[in-house]
């Protein structure tokens, strides 16, 4: 995986917000984009929450389909105890949620797409890109 897909572009993308960014996207391999098994939870969340639980859980699957999902292991929690340490320790922690993901994400070597720059950019040896600015 190339490419993590933070929660709140995907919900953009689910949204229709986002057009290039979606074109973008498709235009990548398979494999090179994919989101964290903490990104599908959460947009279950969502969904579970909505006024339409399924047609929403309905729009995850189908979003979901082409994405590589990656699993949260071992790797990923080694990455997360000296991230959330150091965000901790600036004074500049973000979200539990998002520190898991950017650590998956740093586990991987993967950039992580979002349109949450300002608050990502914290992460110490996490590569992040906002797609929704093109």
């Amino acid at each position: 995986m190339r490419f993590m897909l933070d929660t709140n572009f995907c919900i953009d993308l689910l949204r229709g917000r986002a057009d290039a960014a979606y074109r973008r996207l498709r235009s990548l391999a398979p494999e090179e984009a994919g989101i964290s098994c903490i990104t599908l939870a959460e947009l279950r969340v969502g969904a579970a929450k909505s006024a339409r639980p399924a047609h929403q859980e309905s729009s995850i699957i189908l979003f979901c389909a082409p994405l590589a999902l990656a699993p949260f292991d071992a790797r990923a929690a080694e990455a997360y105890g000296p991230i959330r340490a150091a965000l901790e320790a600036a004074g500049t922690p973000i979200g539990p949620l998002d520190t898991l993901i950017a650590a998956h994400a740093v586990s991987l070597g993967a950039t992580l797409v979002t349109g949450n720059i300002r608050e990502f950019r914290r992460v110490p040896g996490l590569s992040a890109e906002n797609w929704l600015r093109a």
